[in-house]
């Protein structure tokens, strides 16, 4: 019945304190208010109490009620409606820079990397409320999956469809996807420009070199961050493609070129990480969601609906209830 009711004076609910003291006077007053007849005998009298002297005590509890909700009333009872707004006054856009090398299905981390990171990067995206994203894809060359967009269902449904299924020259070109990330940044107004660029190898692909893609990088105002994806020494990964189509898998060497990933994101002031598990690169992608802060303004509107009127209203009914009584049906007896 009060779910959500505040009181705007609620000290004044003090005054219920008066309320028990008002009971006990009148239960100590009520005999000496009462008309008294001297007679020698109380033979001629019936000793059956009528109907209208039982209810006569509600004109008290009238009287009684009356102040209570008065009481309510002057500690203004009301329902509070927030409503809240928010205001971005800095927006960011980022580019995820994915290798989708077929060594992306090494199975270091669960159940391989590459699906590894699209649950981690799905959680990301999610968290990038008021930014715009994109995704980029590389292996042997690169290309534009989803241009630098708000509609977060997009680029989350194009996040679902990655998977390697040599549509593209495989390899690791770490220059191409780079320079394809910036390009799809370079005309962009936003105050921040982010690429995260993930890989698990070294650039051996592609005609445009990573250091040339890093200046590209800086001349255009875009942050970097890069990751370097797999477990140290060995890991099972596809070593050859058997007649059906299917991968044979074997242990392999983990290389990453961390010299080279580590120059990029000096050079364009971002930084670089090392994730070897499926917990470290959650943990990657939670510090870069928290450097890279989006400025949110929030506001709040309050809108106060008083309750105080109707109490008011019910007192002063049944304050003309008690007065009516008085005058009417309990006349005689006052």
């Amino acid at each position: 019945m009060f779910e959500g009711i505040y009181f705007a004076n609620p000290n004044y609910l003090w005054l219920f304190l008066v309320l028990p003291l008002l009971i006990a006077w009148h239960l100590l007053t009520w005999r000496r208010n009462q008309a008294k007849l001297k007679i020698s005998s109380l033979q001629g009298f019936g000793s059956k109490k009528t109907l209208r002297l039982r209810l006569r005590p509600l004109l008290f509890v009238f009287r009684l009620l009356s102040l209570a909700l008065l009481v309510l009333a002057i500690a203004r009872p009301q329902t509070v409606d927030i409503s809240t707004r928010t205001k971005t006054n800095k927006g960011i856009d980022i580019v995820m820079a994915i290798d989708v090398s077929s060594s992306m299905l090494a199975q270091d981390l669960k159940p391989d990397r590459l699906t590894a990171l699209k649950r981690v990067a799905a959680t990301f995206i999610n968290d990038r409320i008021s930014d715009r994203i994109g995704l980029v894809v590389y292996a042997g060359e690169s290309y534009t999956k989803t241009p630098i967009t708000s509609d977060k269902s997009i680029v989350q449904s194009s996040l679902r469809e990655i998977s390697y299924q040599g549509l593209i020259e495989d390899g690791t070109a770490i220059g191409m996807g780079l320079a394809t990330s910036v390009n799809r940044l370079k005309d962009s107004r936003a105050k921040s420009k982010i690429i995260i660029l993930l890989t698990d190898g070294v650039n051996n692909s592609g005609f445009i070199d990573p250091k040339i893609a890093a200046e590209l990088a800086v001349e255009f105002g875009i942050k970097t961050y890069t990751i370097g994806l797999g477990s140290n020494g060995t890991a099972r990964a596809p070593i050859g493609i058997r007649p059906d189509g299917s991968f044979q898998y074997g242990m392999t060497m983990v290389e990453i070129d961390e010299a080279l990933l580590k120059e990029i994101a000096s050079a364009t002031g971002g930084l670089y990480f090392r994730a070897t598990d499926n917990k470290k690169l959650e943990e990657i992608y939670d510090e870069i969601n928290k450097l890279e802060k989006s400025d949110v303004e929030e506001f709040k509107y309050y809108n106060y609906e008083e309750k105080y009127r109707y109490l008011v209203l019910l007192a002063m009914g049944l304050l003309f209830l008690e007065w009516l009584l008085r005058h009417t049906l309990f006349k005689s007896f006052i």
